[in-house]
C-alpha cells in the first residue's frame, strides 16, 4: 500500500464513518466503461462538491491490495451485475494533483517541477514492490513492467488534473510538459490500450476548446453545463438532503433556501455538499462558501472590463435571470472575448446556475447570494457603485419619508440602462423599483407580490434579524395616483402579512402617469 500506487481504502473508511450519502452508483458507471473506447471519463464541476470524496471511494473499491467487500456491501453498487467482477481487481494509481503543488510552495520551488515529481514519486513506489523495475528509465515502461508482474491493469484516478493548467495559466512551457504527461499515459498506442483499464479525472474546468489539451481529447466529458449520467453525483440530490435533514432533525426548507438551486436536465435539484454537511456540523445556517478559496476571485472577475458585465451582474443581484451563450467560452481563466464568457466561467465556478432549458444563468440560493451582495457593501466599481449609491439615498429618504426625493431617485433609475426598453405597464414599473431599491438586499428579504388578509402586496422589503430599520410594503399604479396605492394598501390590509414584525411599518404608494411622464409618491408611516 503506497501514497500514489495503490492506496488502499482508508480514505473512503473515514468517509463512510460520518453521514454519508451513498454515492456509490458513480462505481457503476465507471465499471461499464472499463476496456471500452469510452474508459477515459473526465468530471467537472466547482470546489466543494465531493470531487475528492469521489476519488477515494473508487480507489478504496479498485484497488487490489485490500479487501473492501465488507465496506462496500449495503451501498447501491453493491446492487449492481458488475459489482464483484471488478471489486479490488486493479493496480490503483491516484494522483491528487494539489498536493504536489502544495508541496512545490512549500519548498519555494518552481511549477515547472512538478512534472519530474509526478515522475519520481510514482517510480519510487513502483520500485519499492518491484525493485527489477529501477534499471528501466521511463516511467511509461516501468508501468507496463509492473502490470506485467503483476497481471493487473491500471485504474488512473486523477483529482484536480486542471489546477496546473489554472496555476500556471501565463506558462505555456509548464502546461505543455504536463500535458505532454497525460499523452503519454492517455494518447499512447503503445501504453494506452495495454496498461490502462479506466481512468477517472476531476477538475474544475472543461477541456479547453482550442486544441492544445488535445493530450486528454479522447476523454468523454461532463460537465456542470451538461453532466449527462453523472447529474445526480454533482452534488446532493433532494432526496438526499429530505433524508439528511430528517436523520439530524434540520430544517429542510431552510436547506433548500440556503444551498439549492442548481439544477439540470436529469436532476431538477441539486444542492452542495460541502455546505449541507457543515450545517449539520455547525448546526447553523450561513456562508460556509465564504470560507473556502472559492469566494476569492469573485470581485476580480465582476470588474473585469467588458461592455454590459456590470449591468448583467446588477440584474442578477436584484434576481433576474440573465440569458447566456456559453458556447464561445474558451474553458480558462484568461481568454475571456464577451461578458458571457465571463459569466459562463462563473458558472463552472458554482457561483451562477445554468437553465439549460432556457439559456440562463441566475444566482442559485441564499449562500451564492451572500457574496454577491458583499459587492455591494463594498462597491469599487464604477457603475456598481454608482448605483448602490443611489439607491442608498432613495432608501433614506423612503425611511424619511420624503416623498419628492423618493420620486427623484425612481426618475433617475428610469432613465438608466435598467429600466426596460418599453415603459409602458405596471409590471415594468415593478422592475425599475427592484433595481431602485438594490441596496435593500443587503439588509432586507424582499418578497414580490406577498399575499395579504385580502390580496397580494407588489413588493414587501422585511428587515433581517437584529436590525432597527423599518419594513416596507410598496403599492404600485399605473395612470392612477398614488393615493389610490395607499388607499388599496390599506383596505387589503396588507400590513397583516408582517404582523410579527416588531418595528416600524412605512407603507409607499407609487404611481407613473404616462401621459406626463412622471411618478409620484405617498408615503406613510406606521409605528
Amino acid at each position: 500500500m503506497g501514497k500514489y500506487l495503490n492506496p488502499g481504502n482508508a480514505g473512503f473508511t473515514q468517509i463512510t464513518n460520518g453521514n454519508y450519502v451513498d454515492k456509490t452508483g458513480l462505481i457503476g458507471l465507471i465499471n461499464e466503461s472499463i476496456n471500452t473506447p469510452q474508459k477515459l471519463t473526465c468530471v467537472s464541476r466547482p470546489r466543494r462538491f465531493g470531487k475528492s470524496f469521489a476519488a477515494q471511494m473508487l480507489c478504496a473499491y479498485y484497488d487490489c491490495t485490500c479487501d473492501s467487500e465488507s465496506l462496500f456491501n449495503g451501498y447501491e453498487v453493491a446492487k449492481t451485475a458488475s459489482y464483484k467482477e471488478y471489486l479490488n481487481k486493479f493496480n490503483v494509481l491516484y494522483l491528487d494533483i494539489t498536493g504536489f503543488i502544495s508541496n512545490l510552495k512549500s519548498k519555494e520551488r518552481e511549477l515547472r517541477e512538478i512534472v519530474s515529481d509526478i515522475t519520481e514519486a510514482i517510480k519510487r513506489e513502483l520500485v519499492e514492490d518491484y525493485p527489477e523495475l529501477e534499471a528501466i528509465t521511463e516511467l511509461i515502461d516501468c508501468l507496463i513492467g509492473y502490470a506485467e508482474k503483476s497481471s493487473k491493469q491500471f485504474i488512473f484516478i486523477i483529482d484536480e488534473w486542471d489546477s496546473v493548467i489554472r496555476e500556471g495559466k501565463n506558462d505555456e512551457k509548464i502546461q505543455i510538459i504536463y500535458l505532454n504527461l497525460l499523452r503519454e499515459w492517455f494518447k499512447n498506442g503503445n501504453f494506452t490500450p495495454q496498461v490502462v483499464a479506466a481512468a477517472y479525472m476531476t477538475g474544475i474546468l472543461p477541456i479547453k476548446k482550442d486544441g492544445t489539451e488535445s493530450a486528454i481529447s479522447d476523454f468523454m466529458e461532463y460537465t456542470v453545463l451538461n453532466p449527462g449520467r453523472f447529474a445526480r453525483y454533482t452534488g446532493f440530490t433532494e432526496t438526499e438532503v429530505k433524508c439528511l435533514c430528517e436523520e439530524t432533525n434540520q430544517n429542510f426548507e431552510k436547506m433548500k433556501e440556503w444551498y439549492d438551486g442548481y439544477s439540470f436536465i436529469q436532476e431538477d435539484s441539486i444542492y452542495n455538499p460541502y455546505s449541507v454537511m457543515s450545517v449539520i456540523r455547525m448546526q447553523n445556517f450561513e456562508s460556509f462558501w465564504q470560507k473556502t478559496s472559492a469566494a476569492e476571485s469573485l470581485p476580480t472577475y465582476i470588474n473585469l472590463n467588458f461592455n454590459g458585465l456590470q449591468d448583467d451582474i446588477i440584474r442578477l443581484i436584484a434576481g433576474e435571470n440573465i440569458e447566456v451563450n456559453v458556447n464561445g467560452f474558451a474553458n480558462d481563466v484568461e481568454s475571456f472575448k464577451t461578458k458571457d464568457d465571463v459569466l459562463t466561467l462563473m458558472v463552472h465556478l458554482g457561483y451562477l446556475a445554468y437553465n439549460s432549458y432556457d439559456r440562463t444563468v441566475m444566482i442559485p440560493n441564499k449562500e451564492v447570494k451572500t457574496e454577491f451582495e458583499d459587492l455591494i457593501k463594498n462597491a469599487d466599481n464604477t457603475k456598481l457603485c454608482e448605483l448602490v449609491q443611489k439607491s442608498r439615498k432613495l432608501l433614506q429618504d423612503t425611511i424619511d419619508g420624503d416623498e419628492t426625493s423618493v420620486c427623484k431617485g425612481i426618475e433617475k433609475i428610469r432613465e438608466s440602462s435598467y429600466a426596460p426598453t418599453f415603459y409602458n405597464d405596471e409590471q415594468s414599473l415593478r422592475y425599475v423599483i427592484k433595481f431602485a431599491y438594490i441596496v435593500c438586499v443587503d439588509q432586507y428579504v424582499r418578497v414580490e407580490e406577498l399575499p395579504s388578509g385580502k390580496g397580494i402586496a407588489d413588493v414587501v422589503y422585511i428587515p433581517k434579524k437584529n436590525s432597527n430599520l423599518p419594513a416596507l410594503v410598496v403599492e404600485l399604479k399605473w395612470n392612477k395616483t398614488e393615493d389610490a396605492a395607499i388607499k388599496q394598501i390599506k383596505e387589503k390590509n396588507y400590513p397583516s402579512v408582517i404582523k410579527d414584525f416588531d418595528g416600524d411599518i412605512v407603507l409607499v404608494g407609487i404611481n407613473y402617469d404616462e401621459k406626463n411622464k412622471t411618478h409620484t409618491c405617498k408615503i406613510e408611516r406606521i409605528s
